[in-house]
């Protein structure tokens, strides 16, 4: 009888239950609070995710820790066979559950990846997830911040128009402690259109018209975009007639054809002009006025140096001091007031500068009107001809007193020629 022998012999023994639990803890994986671990996802439910990660249990991820997006539906993020990453919060809590952060593991790695770009000076670009006070929330990895002021070159009225869309941003600020980090989206937005507004400046030419629309309306002018690059319109050549304020004539958004009055190719600014693209009322109006016309008006405005008088609808002259009376006139008051009615003589106009002088003593000689301020010259003139004739009568009498004295002793010398 032949004895069949195996080619291997399985030894079957004992163990006891400290060697079997130690057995056991052989195969598991050994880690402490904070540690990041990686597992598959065996399950997905509405609030929590459960992860295998070679522990004697599944580890469980809370929806909250799944996403810096709040409300997050664990579905959308994780798919059941998943490899991921999560960090270790607590190895057993109260009810002897692992305890996993998705969220905080990708934090980790994040921060280590924006910090170099921090550092480098490079771009970090994610979604806007959501609209907080005072600016934005984008998924860089992390929850960074975006001021309101650092969305756009211009101050941005509506954040929520934002959301959903993927933005370019630098990242300017970070603490580690605060767990904090500031992003910029002006700045890469100013670099980008750095080199286009150089290229637009060195185009513009004085003179040139071109088309725009107002981006903003300040006290002072408004600012209207030349398609990469703003010029200013001052507030004094926005209309032809008087402005109080800007927004009497434009508005955010309204379509105009500005004029290039001056480029600053060193301080990057532009000096726009919107009335000079419109014809000048006031040119129109003069075309009735001739020189040497004796016109009547109205005392606008006084200055030192004279008055400003209305002599037609929206169309003023100055009377120098020196136009309003034949006589010195110590100060406009003396002369005018205003509101009160005077007749002017058109003396010149001046198309180009848009000036008008007249004279209130040319009119009043031409019409024979009395000065408010009468020359007294003549009478001056008078009291110098009496002092120069009263001057000349004492130069003749002196010679002829003289000659007198003279004959005296020629007299004497005659009788005594006598008497010898």
């Amino acid at each position: 009888m032949v004895e069949n022998q195996r080619d291997s012999i399985i030894e079957e023994r004992e163990y006891t239950d400290e060697e079997m639990h130690a057995l056991i803890d052989g195969t598991i994986t050994d880690f402490d609070d904070g540690d990041l671990v990686s597992g598959t996802v065996v399950q997905v439910e509405r609030d929590e995710v459960l992860l295998d990660i070679g522990y004697k249990s599944e580890g469980v991820i809370p929806a909250r820790e799944l996403s810096i997006r709040k409300d997050a539906d664990p579905k959308d993020i994780v798919k059941l066979g998943d490899e991921i990453e999560a960090l270790v919060l607590q190895k057993e809590d109260k009810d002897g559950r692992l305890i996993l952060s998705k969220k905080r593991a990708a934090y980790e790695r994040a921060w280590v990846q924006v910090e170099e770009k921090f550092t480098s000076g490079e771009n970090v670009d994610g979604e806007v997830i959501e609209v907080v006070k005072g600016g934005l929330i984008l998924d860089i990895g992390l929850r960074g911040f975006l001021p309101a002021s650092l969305v756009d070159l211009r101050r941005v009225k509506d954040l929520h128009s934002f959301l959903g869309d993927r933005l370019e941003c630098r990242v300017i600020e970070m603490d580690r402690n605060r767990n904090n980090v500031v992003l910029s989206r002006r700045v890469v937005l100013e670099e980008d259109r750095k080199q286009e507004r150089s290229e637009i400046l060195e185009k513009l030419k004085k003179g040139q018209i071109l088309p725009g629309a107002v981006s903003s309306i300040v006290d002072f002018g408004a600012f209207v975009d030349l398609g990469g690059i703003d010029g200013l319109v001052h507030i004094s050549e926005l209309s032809w007639s008087h402005v109080n304020h800007p927004s009497e004539v434009v508005a955010v958004g309204d379509k105009v054809e500005v004029q290039v009055l001056d480029v600053d190719l060193d301080r990057e600014r532009i000096s726009l002009g919107l009335k000079q693209t419109q014809d000048d009322p006031w040119k129109q109006l003069v075309k009735s006025f001739q020189i040497g016309a004796i016109v009547a008006g109205k005392v606008t405005k006084i200055v030192p140096f004279g008055a400003f008088v209305e002599i037609g609808d929206g169309v003023e002259g100055l009377v120098h001091i020196s136009e309003m009376a034949k006589g010195h006139v110590e100060t406009p008051e003396d002369v005018v007031t205003v509101g009160g009615e005077v007749q002017t003589k058109i003396m010149d106009i001046d198309l180009d500068r848009r000036r008008i002088s007249l004279s209130v003593r040319a009119a009043n000689e031409e019409l024979g009107l009395p000065d408010a301020v009468p020359d007294d010259s003549a009478d001056e003139d008078a009291d110098e001809v009496e002092v120069v004739v009263d001057a000349v009568e004492t130069v003749v009498e002196e010679p002829v007193a003289e000659e007198a004295e003279a004959e005296e002793p020629v007299a004497e010398e005659a009788v005594e020629e006598t008497e010898e």
